[in-house]
């Protein structure tokens, strides 16, 4: 069985599935479905997830399987993402807890807080 386009070979233009049919009672459904956000990835994409879920997300792990280095294969990561319309890192809110970790830092040398609500409050945004 091959796999579905997602991609016309004419004119590059969205293919898009109208009819399903029921391998085992030959059932047919008409309409048109859409086949979800990995439909658009390469077959070597879609393998490489696989193995990402089937090594529960560790890329250590997946260096021995593939025999490839930790950047090669978090570039291949990347590639994945970016296939998938994000941004690596794109929601990664560590830049937020640098910015709250700066103001209060600023905070206590401007004697607003004091030293035990500086902790408190770093220790808080840490755990977020």
């Amino acid at each position: 069985m091959h796999p579905i386009l997602n991609e016309c070979p004419i004119c590059n233009g969205e293919i898009i599935a109208t009819e399903l049919e029921c391998r085992h009672c030959d059932t047919k459904i008409q309409g048109r479905f859409y086949a979800g956000p990995f439909a658009g990835l390469s077959l070597e994409q879609l393998d490489f997830i696989e193995m990402f879920v089937r090594n529960e997300g560790k890329i250590t792990r997946m260096q021995s399987e593939m025999e490839l280095s930790y950047p090669t294969i978090r570039n291949r990561l990347h590639e994945v993402i970016r296939a998938l319309g994000f941004e690596p890192g794109g929601d990664d809110p560590s830049h937020l807890h640098g910015d709250l970790r700066k103001q209060i830092l600023e905070d206590l040398e401007e004697g607003k807080i004091d030293y035990d609500q500086a902790m408190h409050l770093l220790k808080e945004s840490e755990a977020e």
